[in-house]
């Protein structure tokens, strides 16, 4: 683990400032020459050259932030900053493990949930901050080497007030993101945001990845008001807040004092008032059949006047309606105009959290085996796109190596295990066989014995 505590990076940035000619700089580095090259320029006084020498010193300070990265590689000391929830008391039990297939057996470690069809909460707190006027990047990697039927992957991100020792399914948080699983028909990426002390859903369908390797998951959410949703650092969804949550009324709505104009025809087609119906239309839908014929044994008496039966006319033809035509008064269909909506105020705050403090696990799962690990909160994307690549981006080929070799031994000794249970069956039946048949020449001789006894009852 890089640290879980708060640390920066510098990323140096060149930008050229105009300057004034007479300055007179140390030569004490490289800088110091860059310095003395861009400020031959112009002429300005010395408090406007010092004053751009401040600048470009601020943008050779320029720093990324990551506020918490855990990569479970210190043993068990992650249970020195992972906080399990007391809320309830049957929560299912963490364990430290690469699983059953990896790259790098040390550095796939990570928590994995052990115990099926449990709830399961635990928690690390970090130094409090605010992504305002900053990007924020939420990263981590899941694997359900279980083949998971239901259950979440997921991570929440919650304020410093939190109470670790009591979170639970309803403590209030920041952010949830991450996979969702369960069944055929939910397999999505959540992407939920606390607004106004209000849980938003993303409005679009986000697929998750469903299949038993690792796999990276990235949140960015930018000052801006974007966003951006990325899966083993490749983008998947992106787009606005503002479009893509319902967090704010919608912008205008329909004017509730509009109404459609009694004389406005929308009707594209209408009935051809020349058209008339033909004197032969009109005939009886059902006719009795002309062929049928009373049976030669019907007894009036007993059964009745006879009647033919009824069957479908040929002739019929259904309802009669005029043609249509075009309506030459057809107006087009009526629009409700809208009208700004006096509830929407625009919010350009939307992205802001002012506390982040903690990273949670808050989860259900029905079969157990899911791995966590590569855990990142930063505000630089560049920093998570390293870091990724660092971390999943190394061990993922040999991991899919590694399950695929996994995959075919076990197919193997399966195939094994059938053509085992195939032979002891034919031996069975060969068994079965060879008894009958000795069943058959034993009865043989009591069938003799039964007729030579014959003959001497008869002497007797």
């Amino acid at each position: 683990m890089r640290g879980r505590h708060l640390f920066t990076r510098a990323t140096p940035k060149l930008l050229s400032f105009p300057c004034v000619n007479s300055i007179k700089l140390p030569d004490i580095s490289w800088k110091s020459h860059f310095l003395k090259t861009t400020f031959k320029a112009l002429d300005r006084q010395k408090m406007q050259v010092l004053g751009s020498f401040a600048i470009i010193l601020s943008i050779f300070s320029v720093h990324s932030t990551v506020y918490f990265q855990e990569q479970f590689l210190d043993g068990d000391a992650w249970k020195t900053r992972w906080l399990d929830s007391k809320h309830k008391a049957d929560y299912g039990e963490w364990k430290l493990t690469a699983g059953n297939f990896y790259g790098d057996a040390e550095k796939d470690k990570g928590l994995q949930t052990s115990q099926d069809a449990r709830f399961y909460a635990a928690s690390a707190r970090f130094e409090p901050f605010s992504n305002e006027g900053k990007t924020l990047v939420i990263q981590f990697t899941v694997k359900h080497e279980q083949k998971i039927d239901c259950g979440g992957g997921y991570v929440k991100v919650f304020p410093s007030t939190l109470d670790q020792a009591e979170m639970h399914g309803d403590s209030q948080y920041y952010i949830m993101f991450g996979p969702d699983i369960c069944g055929y028909s939910t397999k999505k990426v959540h992407v939920i945001f606390n607004y106004k002390g209000k849980n938003h859903l993303i409005k679009k369908e986000v697929k998750c990845k469903d299949d038993e390797l690792t796999h990276l998951y990235t949140l960015i959410l930018n000052p801006n008001q974007t966003y951006e949703v990325k899966i083993d650092n490749e983008k998947v969804e992106s787009g606005t807040l503002e479009e893509d949550w319902d967090f704010l009324p919608a912008k205008t709505i329909k004017d509730p004092e509009a109404k459609k104009p009694e004389d406005w025809d929308d009707r594209p087609k209408m009935d051809d008032a020349e058209d008339t119906k033909p004197e032969d239309w009109d005939v009886a839908e059902n006719i009795p059949d002309p062929d049928a014929k009373k049976p030669d044994d019907w007894d009036e008496d007993m059964d009745g006047e006879w009647e033919p039966p009824v069957i479908t006319n040929p002739e019929y033809k259904g309802e009669w309606k005029p043609k249509q035509i075009d309506n030459p008064n057809y107006k087009g269909a009526w629009v409700h105009p809208e009208i700004d909506n006096p509830e929407y105020a625009a919010d350009s705050t939307i992205y802001k959290f002012d506390d982040i403090s903690v990273l949670g696990l808050d989860l259900w799962q029905v079969k157990s085996g899911t791995i966590f690990d590569n855990f990142l909160v930063s505000d630089d994307v560049k920093e998570a796109e390293e870091f990724g690549a660092e971390t999943w981006g190394v061990t993922k080929e040999p991991e899919k190596k590694m399950k695929q070799e996994e995959d075919d031994k076990k197919r193997k000794e399966e195939d094994e295990k059938n053509k085992e249970q195939a032979t002891e069956a034919e031996e069975e039946g060969e068994e079965e066989e060879g008894e009958e048949e000795g069943g058959e020449e034993e009865e043989t001789p009591e069938e003799g014995t039964e007729e030579e006894e014959a003959p001497g009852k008869d002497e007797l």
